[in-house]
């Protein structure tokens, strides 16, 4: 799958499960809005005092899972911040194309905007057979991605 492909399938959600660990080591997991970058970066709005934002700021490795229809699915690895300047105003124009209440929740006094960029992808669709499997890997830069491989 393409970079364009795995954006178009993330842009066809509104909602994905992200997962969190705690700083005790408890996983915990919420369904969330999420907005996606032409460089498959996930944009989320959520209070400051959530656990997933305390989570996130302690241990910023997260995990999605986007696609709830049928069996069509995308399993989403990334580090998470939040960004600041130029890069928030960049993340918070793309949440708000997807999201236009999201201006409103912008006035919340404890409103933060949390990034993922992706460090591995794994696209499955069982609805066919063979079930179509691929996986891709990211540089820690971000930058580039590595080749899709898919699975034997």
């Amino acid at each position: 799958m393409t970079t364009q492909e795995l954006y178009d399938f993330i842009r066809q959600h509104t909602l994905g499960v992200m997962a969190t660990v705690s700083p005790t080591g408890t996983p915990e997991a919420a369904l969330v809005g999420i907005a996606v970058t032409p460089e498959l970066e996930l944009i989320l709005d959520t209070a400051a005092t959530s656990r997933k934002c305390t989570n996130v700021r302690d241990n910023p490795r997260v995990a999605f899972v986007i696609g709830r229809r049928g069996e069509v699915t995308l399993q989403y690895e990334g580090m998470a911040d939040e960004p600041r300047g130029s890069e928030l105003r960049r993340c918070k124009a793309v949440y708000f194309d997807k999201f236009p209440e999201g201006r409103e929740r912008e006035q919340w006094p404890d409103i933060t905007y949390i990034r993922v960029r992706p460090t591995w992808l794994r696209y499955s669709d069982y609805s066919q057979t063979p079930a179509q499997i691929a996986e891709r890997s990211f540089t820690p830069d971000h930058s580039r991605a590595a080749p899709i491989r898919p699975e034997a």
